[in-house]
Order: C-alpha cells, then structure tokens, then sequence
C-alpha cells in the first residue's frame, strides 16, 4: 500500500509540474499583452479598448461615447481610428459606439437630438447646426481633413471647364460642403443658378454619393463635383477630372471634415473628450507615416461597414488626394461660410464660439506639436 501510494504521489507530481510548464507561456503571454506588438501588427476592436483600460487604469467619467462618422475615405481619421483601435487605446476601458452617416443633416440631428457625442463632419453642415441651434448645441473641437474633392466629368461630353454649361453636374445633398463649393464656382464663371432648385445655366442634380456613379454611367448625369472615394469611382468608370478643388484654395488646404462635439457632452465629459483628440491626433500621424498601412485600413473599415472593400484603381488615386490634420484650418471653413451665404443657402451667420480647440492644443502641446487656430472664431 504504502508503494502504491508513493508511485501515486509522484505521478500526480509530474502531471502537475507538466501542468504548470504548460500553462508558462499562456501566463508571459497575458503579462506581455499578447495580440500586440511584434507578434500582431494592429490592436482592433474589444482587444483594443481592453489594451486602453490595461494602459491607463484610471476610469474616465463617462461609460460609453457616440462617435459619428461617414463611410467617406474624407473620413480617414474615424475610419482608420476605429479599424486599429488608436482612438480606443486611449479611453481607458469607455465603450465606443459608432455610428455610420450618409449625410450631415443626419448627424446633426442626432447630435442635436441627444443620440450622438462627438462626430467626424463637414464644414458646412457644423455651420448650419451651430447656426439652427442658436450657437448651443455643438462646438467643432478638432481638424481631422483637407482636400479629396473633385470634379470629375464625362470626357465624351465635356472637355474644357466651359463645356459645363447646359450640362448636369450631381453634387452629394443641397447645402452640403461640395454643393455650396461648387455653386460659388459657378457663381464666380458668371453663370445663374437657383440654389434651391439647382436649375440654371448648369443643372446642379443633388445626388447621394451611393446612386452617384450609377447615374453616372447610364448618363442620367454629365459630371458630379464630389469627395473620394466617389470621384474615383466615376473616374475608373471612365470620367476624367476637370477640376480639383485643392487647387481653388491659396495654400491648397481647405477643411473637408471636422470633428464636433454636444456642448453638452464636452461640459460633462471634457476627460472623454480629451482622450478621443488623444486618439485622433495619434491616429492622424500613425497614418502619415505609415500610408500603404493605413490606406489598407481604411479600406477594412469600409469593408467591415459596407460589406464591399474599394479596388485598388479606386483607393491608390483616392488616398493620394488627402490630406489628414489636425488643424482645422479655420479660416477656410469662414470663406465657405460667406460662400453659403452668397449662394442664399443660409443667412449670415454669427460664428462666434463654434470652436474651442482649448483640449486639441492641450493634447498638441503635450505631444510636442505646435498648436493650432481657431482664426477668431473661438469659445469665450
């Protein structure tokens, strides 16, 4: 018996060593944060958000955050921050929830109406609800994009800037950023069209950017002024560009998408706040020094979102023409503000307030990056 028991002993003491050898390198796995680093190129998703909370233990005052964004290459800060998890990293275990957009009006009624936090959106569409909501409901905290806008054209039907005459040229939605860009273009070629019907010496066809290149090739369209990756999409379906609107503006830099936040939420949660600028601003320059990395991203993204990724006739060209920053470029987004107000879109709007880029600077100066303009327009 007592040999019986002895041989036991030891064998159950073996198991257990081979046990305990196994289970080593699960353990120097979790210490060593496995999924990041060498032995994976990118954190995404809940692997992300837990890398954030295991980085920075402290909770942040708010649960969750509502992120907006659109499907829009314009939009590769949100597309490329959420895809790697960059933005997620650094909100130490709050939720993101994002939401995808097709148009401005959408998500600023759902920032007004309480459903979404921060969003990634364009110029016109921040002036018109910081304006309809009488300077209360939304501050534009942070750049995020300049260019990728262009006007691409049927080659077979027109082939100087002049030939646009007569023409029907789709812009993405009545008031919104191309739209109000385009009808001062017209406007300054001395050429007449009502801003609410679009009808005039060119026929301006408001068209979501999904129907756009369908309607392009069945010819129901001539041309269409719009941002990638639409515009590459007409010119792979055999448009050619007439006009980039990169080169309309001095410095060739103009605001394409902003980030805005609820005055609310940035009253409530200004550390959440902080944390997603931390995340954008660290997203924008991965994505400047890693490009073909991060064009791969955005198109995950896309993919993930729309269940199709872009060909890579469409995103090479596409991903060439933007510029992401953090610099919103403030001056720009005034020139499109009188631009509004010249077509009659919009009356005179007082701007006054619609910025405060006091957490953006802080995120800039910590990180060693000069700060950034709000050209006057800043909250008091």
């Amino acid at each position: 018996m007592g040999s019986t028991s002895t041989a036991f002993s030891r064998g159950e003491g073996l198991r257990r060593g081979l046990a305990a050898v196994a289970a080593l390198p699960l353990l120097i796995c979790a210490l060593a944060s496995c999924g990041y680093g060498s032995q994976a190129e990118k954190p995404a998703g809940e692997d992300a958000k837990k890398a954030g909370a295991a980085a920075d233990g402290a909770k942040l005052s708010a649960s969750e955050v509502r992120i907006g964004y659109f499907p829009n290459l314009t939009h590769a800060t949100a597309l490329v921050g959420l895809q790697e998890g960059l933005i997620a990293k650094e909100l130490a275990g709050t939720a993101i929830k994002p939401q995808s957009f097709n148009a401005g009006p959408s998500e600023i009624e759902a920032l007004n109406g309480g459903s979404l936090d921060i969003g990634f959106i364009g110029p016109s569409p921040s002036i018109n609800g910081y304006v309809k909501s009488k300077s209360t409901n939304l501050r534009i905290i942070s750049g995020s994009a300049s260019g990728g806008v262009k006007l691409v054209v049927n080659p077979d039907k027109i082939k100087t800037l002049d030939d646009l005459k007569g023409k029907k040229i789709a812009t993405p939605q009545k008031g919104n950023t191309q739209d109000v860009a385009f009808l001062n273009w017209i406007s300054e070629k001395g050429w007449k069209v009502d801003p609410e019907s679009g009808k005039g010496d060119v026929s301006v066809v408001r068209t979501d950017n999904k129907v756009t290149p369908d309607a392009f090739k069945q010819g129901s369209i001539d041309g269409a002024w719009v941002p990638e990756p639409t515009a590459s999409k007409l010119i792979s379906d055999g448009g050619s560009v007439l006009l980039d609107e990169t080169d309309l503006w001095p410095d060739k830099k103009f605001v394409i998408t902003n980030v805005i936040v609820s005055q609310k939420f940035l009253k409530e949660h200004a550390d959440v706040v902080e944390a997603v600028l931390r995340g954008t601003v660290k997203t924008n320059e991965w994505i400047n020094a890693n490009p073909d990395k991060a064009k791969a991203s955005a198109n995950a993204k896309l993919e993930a979102d729309g269940g199709k990724p872009l060909d890579a006739k469409v995103i090479d060209p596409a991903w060439k023409s933007i510029l992401v920053t953090d610099d919103p470029l403030a001056t720009t987004l005034k020139t499109e503000s009188d631009w509004a107000v010249k077509a009659k879109l919009i009356e005179q709007p007082d701007l006054a307030g619609i910025y405060d880029l006091t957490l953006l600077n802080k995120v800039l100066k910590a990180a060693g990056k000069p700060e950034v303009s709000d050209a006057g327009l800043g909250a008091k």
